[in-house]
């Protein structure tokens, strides 16, 4: 077994200024780097030999400054143990270094207004804690399975783990076949395995799907309220985005022709509208297709939590209607779990190789491993078998909240109707500030979901979104109480 090395580097000792005296300038760096604590009590220095070749100095420079050091009892020195920072430091207080200088007019930095809007995306898009309500955690212990994490052992102990070189942009083709195969018997997708792109999520299809169909300021339609990431990247882009009212039957596709007929696009959630989780209706749909053939336009189909019905069968998408002008997007995030970022765009068949080029800029391919785990996965049963568990684990526990929700809710109060996803949308009196209420939510432990930032429309309305899914019943009905109170108290 090899020794461990004990001694360590001091990065600040490389800006000693060789016009000056080298012994004062070492000794002071070696004081300022044990008060600031980049040096700890007990630390071992580099020798006297290796210290001074590396500063390119005098030996007999260190050795100096080292007995100099001992003595004002900085270090301590020890025959066979080397020289090191003195214990007796531990309880000392180290000094606060200085403030650094304001930068000079001259020098301060003007934040460009990308980096402003990007910061803004990235606040608005961080992830909630895996407290109740959040709504991205999956079930503990349902995923990933026993047979996900057999799978992940072989595939890891092959050669398939590791390939030479870049892979498919596209992605690994045992997996796009899988999709293809899924889909088609799932959501009545129609498409080959050579339409399919594997992505690291809907988020990644989403910005792909603009790239490749639009330009800068092209008009688009777009839900409203709408998911923050979509927003987000039709912002990114320099779309001219038309937001459409949401009402019972989706997205109003009456008032997009009213508003703006020429639009290029339409992004649409239309198995379960995100946030408020209605489909939308066979007669928007018609509508939709027949405004896209006519316009030679395109229809993004978010496919958002469409595996997760509990009244019934899973909607169509709207994919199988038109194959020609929707682009069609799913993810396992939700089914599996989000740290796996693997989804999928099915294309029409020329668009395919443009995706491809999309992807091969963004981030070349998603990790080739999962892509072989997954794909078998899929293929071997296990994922069909896992969405059925997770549908009825899910539903058990949508019920639990939703009891929990009709005794415990205040006047006011009401729960939107939906048969299908990982959360409910609770919405609020008119008055109440849903924004105010989920900050007092977080630092009261529960992550909800304010609705009323997902509205262009002014004035918007106010609710929470509340997801279930991973957490059992103790947990969703204590943190429905604590959810009351602080309701109660807001109301009072």
């Amino acid at each position: 077994m090899s020794k461990r090395r004990s001694s360590i580097a001091i990065p600040s000792l490389n800006v000693l200024d060789r016009t000056a005296n080298i012994g004062r300038q070492l000794a002071q760096a070696l004081r300022s780097a044990i008060a600031r604590g980049e040096l700890r009590p007990g630390e071992r220095l580099p020798s006297t030999r290796t210290l001074a070749a590396s500063l390119k100095i005098a030996r007999g420079t260190v050795v100096e400054v080292f007995d100099q050091l001992t003595a004002e009892g900085y270090l301590e020195a020890r025959v066979g143990a080397g020289t090191r920072v003195a214990a007796a430091l531990t309880d000392a207080s180290p000094a606060i270094p200085p403030a650094p200088a304001e930068p000079a007019a001259d020098d301060a930095i003007d934040l460009p207004a990308p980096a402003a809007r990007l910061i803004s995306i990235a606040r608005a898009l961080t992830s909630h804690p895996p407290v109740p309500f959040a709504i991205s955690v999956p079930a503990a212990g349902i995923a990933p399975d026993d047979n996900w994490r057999r799978l992940g052992n072989r595939v890891r102990a092959s050669k398939q783990a590791a390939p030479s070189g870049y892979q498919d942009p596209m992605g690994l083709l045992e997996l796009r076949l899988a999709i293809a195969e899924h889909v088609r018997r799932a959501r009545a997708v129609h498409c080959e395995p050579e339409q399919v792109i594997v992505t690291s999520g809907t988020q990644q299809g989403l910005y792909m799907a603009g790239r490749v169909l639009l330009s800068r300021h092209d008009p688009v339609w777009a839900e409203d309220p709408a998911y923050p990431g979509l927003t987000a990247v039709l912002d990114d882009l320099g779309l001219r985005t038309h937001r459409l009212p949401v009402d019972a039957q989706g997205m109003n596709v009456e008032r997009g022709l009213e508003l703006c007929p020429e639009a290029r696009a339409a992004f649409v959630t239309a198995s379960h509208q995100y946030p408020i989780g209605m489909p939308l209706s066979m007669t928007r749909r018609n509508a939709l297709i027949a405004w896209a053939d006519r316009n030679r336009a395109w229809i993004v189909e978010d496919d958002y939590d469409s595996e997760l019905r509990y009244a019934g069968h899973p909607f169509p998408s709207m994919q199988g209607l038109r194959p020609s002008r929707v682009i069609y997007l799913g993810t396992f995030s939700k089914v599996l779990f989000p740290s796996l970022r693997l989804g999928y765009a099915i294309v029409p068949p020329p668009l395919a190789e443009a995706f491809a080029g999309a992807r091969a800029i963004l981030d070349r391919h998603s990790p080739i491993a999962e892509q072989h785990v997954l794909a078998a996965y899929m293929r071997e049963g296990y994922f069909e078998a896992h969405i059925r568990r997770i549908r009825s684990l899910y539903a058990e526990r949508r019920a639990i909240l939703l009891a929990a929700l009709e005794r415990a809710l205040p006047q006011g109060c009401q729960v939107q109707p939906s048969d299908q996803g990982m959360h409910v949308l609770l919405w609020l009196p008119e008055e109440m500030d849903d924004v105010r209420l989920a900050a007092r939510a977080l630092s009261a432990g529960l992550a909800v979901r304010a609705n009323s930032p997902m509205y262009a429309a002014q004035p918007a309305r106010a609710g929470l979104m509340l997801g279930f899914g991973g957490f059992p019943q103790a947990q969703l009905e204590a943190a429905v109480g604590e959810l009351s109170r602080l309701l109660q108290a807001l109301i009072a």
